[in-house]
């Protein structure tokens, strides 16, 4: 399955499941795939730290929901996208695959 025909999965799931997304979107990479129906996503943004006069890279981990059904694996980059709470921790839904871990 190439990666538009997995996008056009991923949309079909989530509005099938009446998860509407709304707020802001991320990117990032895959870094667990352990939890069912879950994935976690380490992002990197910059953060100006005034004192110095400099940038600085942060990483953060979220919890983003995965439709049933859909496969994905460490190191894909992907984006996703704010939603309601969907449990305690998870409140980010899948919205595309921008590229696969082995391409």
């Amino acid at each position: 399955m190439n990666i538009e025909e997995l996008n056009k999965e991923i949309a079909r799931k989530v509005k099938e499941e009446c998860i509407s997304s709304r707020g802001m979107k991320i990117k990032g990479i895959i870094v667990s795939t352990k939890m069912r129906n879950t994935v976690t996503v380490e992002r990197e943004f910059s953060k100006l730290l005034h004192k110095f006069k400099r940038v600085a890279i942060e990483k953060s981990k979220v919890h983003v929901h995965v439709p049933e059904g859909i496969s994905l694996q460490l190191g894909d980059i992907v984006e996703a996208q704010q939603t309601r709470k969907l449990s305690k921790t998870k409140n980010w839904v899948i919205t595309r695959v921008i590229s696969k871990a082995g391409e």
